[in-house]
C-alpha cells in the first residue's frame, strides 16, 4: 500500500497455566524511491498489559522504555506542546485498544516492529478464551498465527474460530492437542488471503478466537515455581444454589425508544432462564420508584407469566431517582433475609441498569455510595450496568466494587439486549457463597485476593502469592465455602517437585511465568481497589501498583512507554498509555478530514423527530451544551471530535460554507424560541432558514421548516415538506423525503442533507428547526471557507493536561490548535449519520466562547447581510 510492503506478520502466543504471552512481529520494506511513513497498527485486548515494544530500522533497534507516567509526561511536556509526540494507544472497540506507531524510513529500507503483551485468561461459561484481532490491511507474503498452550492439568478441549474464516480458510487452521499440550496454527498463502481470485484486498479482517478448558479431577490445582505459587479453584458437579435477584431498572425519559425496548427484550429472555427455586422482583425508577411486588416472589410458572406481562408493559417516565430505586432494592433483599422469606442457603444479587445520572432525590453520588454501602454491609454483590455513554461510569464502578460486584458498560448498539442477557448468564448460576481460601500466614507474603462472595458455575477463582522463604517447595491450603446443601471444605497439598515434573516440557515455558502471573493479578487488583479508595489508602495502593508496574515492565494506567525514533524526517517520539474505561480521553495528534456537519438542537430534553432517509419514529435525546446552533467537527474514524456553539441573536445570518471555485455558498438564518427564557443568560437559537446557492449554475434553494423553494434563473418552483419529490434537471438533483429530509446535489460538487426537526405543535417554547449534513465535501475546492467550510481541510490539534473541570463529570483540558492554547471541556453529542434512528453518542472537546481560537478570526466575521 502506497509503496510500503508488509512482507511478514507473525502473531506468536504462548499460554502457560492460563497466562498468555503474545508477541506480534511485523516486517515491512519501503519499495518506493523516496522516504515514506510506515504504520504499525494493532488492536489488543483491554485486559492485557503491553510489556515491550521495539522498532528495528536497517539493523538499528529503537526500544520502548517504560517509565512512571508523570515522569514521562514531564519529560515530553515540551515536545507535546510543540506537537512533537503522538499518543500511541486509544480505546478502540468494546474489547480492544489500538496501538499505533508510525516511522519514516528511507527508500529500500526495512523496518521490524515487535510488540509484546501479556494477560491472564479468565474462565467464563466453562472455557478460557483468547482473542486476537487480525487486520493486516494488505496481502502479506508470510502471515502466521501460532498458539502454543501448556496446561499441567491436561487439556480437555481446544477450538479456534475467526469471524473472517470462510469454508476455504477453515481447513488452513491446524489444531492438535494431547495431554498437557495444545497447538494451533493459521498460515494462509497470498492467494488464500485474497477476497477473490485476482483481488488485492485481504480477507483477513476480524477476530480470531481460541477457546479451551482443562481436566478437573480435583476441585482445585496448585502450582509452585521459584518461590511463587498460583492456586486455581473451580469445583465441578456441585448442586446449584437457589438465588434471589432484584432487578433495579432505570425508566427515565432518556431510556425511551430503542433502549427500553432492548431492556424489555432482555428481561423477557432472562425470565425464561430463572429457575423454579429462585426468588426475584423488579424495581423501576424514573422520578418515582415503582415495584412489581412488595416483596421478593418465588419463581413459579404462574408468577413468571405474571412477570412477563409486567415486563411487556414497562415504559419510560420522568427523571432519574437512582438513589430511591437502588435503596428500595436493598431494603427489599434485607427484609427477605430477615423475615426468612428466602432459603437460608441461597445467593442474593442486585443488578442495576441505568443510562444516566441521578437528578431526583439524593443526587450527590458520594452520598449515594455511602448509603448503599451501609445498607448492603457486604452481604451480597451489587452489579451495575451502564447503558450507553451518558452514565457516570466511575461512580457506577466505584459503587459496585465497594459492594463486592463489578460494573459493565452496555454499548448502545443493535445487540444491547444480548449484552444484557450475556451479563446475566455469567452470574445466573451461583454454586457457592462466602468462599475463603486460607494459606499459612507464616509462610506466605503478598497474597492476592483470597475471599470471594460468590463462585459462579463455569468460572474460576485464581489466587497467587509469594513465599517468605524463596526455597520453600510445599504448601497446604484450606478452602471453605457455603454450598446448596452444606458447608464445603477442601484441603490441598502440593510441592514444587510435582509442579516441576509437570513442567519438564521446557519449550513451552517462558521465564518465570508464575511470578509474572502473580504480578499481573496483583496490579490488576490494586488498580481495582484504588478506584474506590481515597486519601492515604489510595496513595499507598498507587505506590504499590506503580512499583510492580515498573519492576515487571507493564504499561498500566500508572506507567507510560516512551517510544523514541530516528531523528531524521521529522519523526516524532510517541507515548503509549493505558486508556481507562471511565473517561474516554486520549492524547491525540489527528488529522480531521471532510466529515464535518452541523447539528442544532434546543436546550431542553424533548421529543423531536430524528430524520434521515426513511425515519420518523420519535425518540428522546439530551443535548450537552446550552445554546445552539451546535457545530461538531467529527474525525472520520470516530476517534475524536471538536464541537463549539455560536451564540447570536435570532435573525442573524451566518455564512456556513463559501467556495469561490465551485461557486457554492451555504448561509443559515437563526430563529429563537417562541418567547425568551427570562432565567437563561444565553437564549436558545437554531437554524430556521437555510440558503444554498451555486452562482455558476444560477441556482438557489431556500429551505424553512414549512417550505422548500428552488429558483433556477428567474424560474421559481415551490414544495412543502408534505411532498415526496425527486427532481432532476441540468446541474441539479433534489430529493425530498416527506416530512423527514431533503438531499441536494448541485453540479458535480458536494451533496447536502437538510433534516427537518419537528417539535410538538403546542410546545410552549420550541419551534421546528433544521439540521445540515455535508456529504462528499472533498468535492469542494481548497479555497472553501465559512464557519463549517474551513474544517473541510485537515486540522491538527493536541490535547494535554487533562484535569477536573467545574462539572466533575466533564474534565477540562488544554488544546493546542492553530498555535493557540485553549481550555476545552469533554462532553458528548449525538451523531445521526450512522444510526439515523437513535444517533450515536460522540465524545467531543467543547471549545468555549463561540469557538474562539479554533475558528479563523472571530464568529462575528461570519455574519452576512442576507441569505443570498
Amino acid at each position: 500500500v502506497n509503496g510500503i510492503e508488509i512482507y511478514s506478520m507473525k502473531i506468536d502466543s504462548k499460554v502457560t497455566s492460563r497466562f498468555a504471552h503474545n508477541v506480534i512481529t511485523s516486517r515491512a520494506v519501503n519499495r518506493g524511491n523516496v522516504h515514506k511513513e510506515v504504520f504499525f497498527d494493532v488492536e489488543l485486548p483491554k485486559t492485557a498489559f503491553i510489556t515491550n515494544f521495539s522498532m528495528t530500522i536497517d539493523g538499528v533497534t529503537y526500544p520502548g522504555i517504560i517509565k512512571e507516567k508523570e515522569v514521562a509526561k514531564k519529560q515530553y511536556e515540551k515536545a507535546v506542546s510543540k506537537g512533537q509526540t503522538a499518543g500511541l494507544v486509544k480505546a478502540s472497540g468494546r474489547k480492544t485498544e489500538k496501538f499505533t506507531v508510525s516511522v519514516n524510513i528511507e527508500a529500500a529500507s526495512k523496518v521490524t516492529f515487535e510488540l509484546t503483551y501479556e494477560e491472564l485468561l479468565k474462565r467464563q461459561f466453562g472455557k478460557y478464551e483468547m482473542f486476537i484481532k487480525v487486520k493486516p490491511k494488505q496481502l502479506v507474503k508470510d502471515f502466521e498465527i501460532e498458539v502454543n498452550i501448556f496446561e499441567p492439568q491436561g487439556i480437555t478441549e481446544l477450538e479456534a474460530e475467526g469471524t473472517f474464516i470462510t469454508n476455504d480458510l477453515q481447513n488452513i487452521i491446524k489444531k492438535t492437542f494431547s495431554e498437557e499440550k495444545g497447538h494451533i496454527s493459521f498460515k494462509p498463502t497470498l492467494d488464500q488471503q485474497r477476497t477473490c481470485a485476482n483481488c488485492s484486498q485481504s480477507v483477513l479482517d476480524g477476530d480470531f478466537t481460541v477457546r479451551y478448558d482443562v481436566k478437573r479431577t480435583t476441585p482445585d490445582n496448585l502450582q509452585i515455581v521459584n518461590g511463587y505459587f498460583v492456586h486455581f479453584f473451580a469445583p465441578t458437579n456441585l448442586p446449584k444454589l437457589p438465588k434471589n435477584v432484584v432487578f433495579v431498572i432505570d425508566i427515565s425519559g432518556s431510556m425511551s425508544g430503542r433502549e427500553i425496548e432492548q431492556t424489555r427484550e432482555a428481561l423477557l429472555k432472562i425470565l425464561d432462564d430463572i429457575k423454579e427455586g429462585d426468588f426475584f422482583n423488579f424495581i423501576l425508577f424514573g422520578s418515582e420508584v415503582h415495584t412489581w411486588k412488595e416483596t421478593l416472589i418465588k419463581a413459579t410458572p404462574e408468577n413468571l407469566d405474571e412477570a412477563r406481562k409486567f415486563v411487556r408493559g414497562i415504559d419510560t417516565e420522568g427523571m432519574t431517582n437512582l438513589h430511591g430505586g437502588i435503596m428500595r432494592g436493598i431494603d427489599m433483599l434485607n427484609a427477605a433475609h430477615e423475615g426468612n422469606l428466602v432459603p437460608k442457603r441461597s445467593a442474593s444479587i442486585i443488578i442495576m441498569l441505568t443510562d444516566g445520572q441521578p437528578n431526583v432525590g439524593i443526587s450527590n453520588t458520594n452520598d449515594i455510595q455511602t448509603h448503599v454501602k451501609k445498607a448492603i454491609e457486604g452481604k451480597y454483590p451489587l452489579y451495575n450496568l451502564g447503558f450507553g455513554y451518558g452514565v457516570d461510569y466511575n461512580f457506577l464502578e466505584k459503587m459496585a466494587l465497594e459492594n463486592k460486584g463489578l460494573a459493565r458498560r452496555i454499548y448502545p448498539d443493535s445487540d444491547a439486549a444480548l449484552q444484557l442477557q450475556g451479563f446475566y448468564d455469567e452470574v445466573s448460576n451461583p454454586m457457592l457463597t462466602d468462599v475463603e481460601l486460607s494459606y499459612p500466614e507464616n509462610e506466605i507474603s503478598d497474597l492476592t485476593k483470597n475471599s470471594f462472595k460468590h463462585f459462579y458455575d463455569g468460572s474460576e477463582i485464581v489466587v497467587a502469592g509469594r513465599f517468605i522463604d524463596n526455597n520453600q517447595n510445599s504448601l497446604t491450603v484450606d478452602v471453605r465455602g457455603e454450598g446448596a446443601n452444606d458447608a464445603l471444605s477442601y484441603t490441598t497439598q502440593q510441592d514444587a517437585e510435582q509442579t516441576a515434573k509437570a513442567f519438564q516440557e521446557q519449550e513451552y515455558i517462558f521465564g518465570d511465568y508464575i511470578e509474572r502471573l502473580w504480578a499481573y493479578l496483583t496490579i490488576e487488583q490494586l488498580l481495582e481497589k484504588r478506584i474506590a479508595a481515597t486519601g492515604e489508602e489510595k496513595e499507598n495502593l498507587t505506590a504499590e501498583a506503580l512499583d510492580l508496574s515498573l519492576k515487571y515492565k507493564f504499561v498500566t494506567p500508572l506507567t507510560s512507554m516512551v517510544v523514541t525514533k530516528p531523528e531524521d524526517y521529522d519523526n516524532q517520539d510517541g507515548i503509549a498509555d493505558k486508556p481507562i474505561e471511565g473517561i474516554d480521553i486520549f492524547t491525540i495528534l489527528v488529522y480531521l478530514r471532510s466529515q464535518v456537519f452541523l447539528w442544532c438542537s434546543p436546550k431542553e430534553r424533548r421529543l423531536c423527530r430524528q430524520s434521515f432517509e426513511h425515519i420518523s419514529e420519535k425518540s428522546t435525546f439530551q443535548t450537552l451544551f446550552d445554546g445552539d446552533p451546535h457545530f461538531i467537527i467529527s474525525v472520520p474514524e470516530k476517534e475524536d471530535a471538536i464541537c463549539f456553539n455560536i451564540n447570536e441573536n435570532p435573525g442573524a445570518v451566518l455564512n456556513l460554507i463559501n467556495d469561490p471555485v465551485t461557486g457554492t455558498t451555504v448561509n443559515g438564518e437563526l430563529i429563537g424560541d417562541k418567547r425568551a427564557n427570562s432565567d437563561a443568560k444565553i437564549q436558545n437559537t437554531y437554524f430556521g432558514k437555510l440558503g444554498i446557492a451555486n452562482k455558476h449554475l444560477n441556482l438557489k434553494l431556500t429551505v424553512t421548516p414549512e417550505k422548500i423553494t428552488v429558483q433556477n434563473g428567474n424560474e421559481k418552483t415551490g414544495f412543502t415538506w408534505l411532498d415526496s419529490v425527486t427532481l432532476q434537471q441540468e446541474g441539479l438533483t433534489l430529493i425530498i423525503n416527506r416530512k423527514k429530509n431533503l438531499v441536494l446535489k448541485m453540479g458535480s460538487g458536494a451533496s447536502f442533507v437538510i433534516v427537518l426537526h419537528q417539535v410538538w405543535k403546542k410546545h410552549p417554547l420550541h419551534q421546528d428547526f433544521l439540521g445540515l449534513y455535508t456529504l462528499e465535501s472533498d468535492k469542494l475546492s481548497e479555497q472553501t471557507h465559512g464557519l463549517l467550510g474551513q474544517f473541510f481541510h485537515p486540522i491538527e490539534f493536541t490535547i494535554l493536561e487533562i484535569h477536573p473541570g467545574s462539572d466533575p463529570k466533564k474534565p477540562d483540558a488544554t488544546m493546542i490548535v492553530k498555535n493557540n492554547k485553549l481550555t476545552v471541556t469533554r462532553g458528548w453529542q449525538k451523531d445521526y449519520r450512522t444510526d439515523p434512528k437513535h444517533g450515536v453518542d460522540v465524545p467531543c472537546w467543547f471549545v468555549h466562547d463561540n469557538g474562539a481560537g479554533l475558528i479563523d478570526g472571530v464568529h462575528t466575521d461570519y455574519i452576512v447581510s442576507s441569505l443570498f
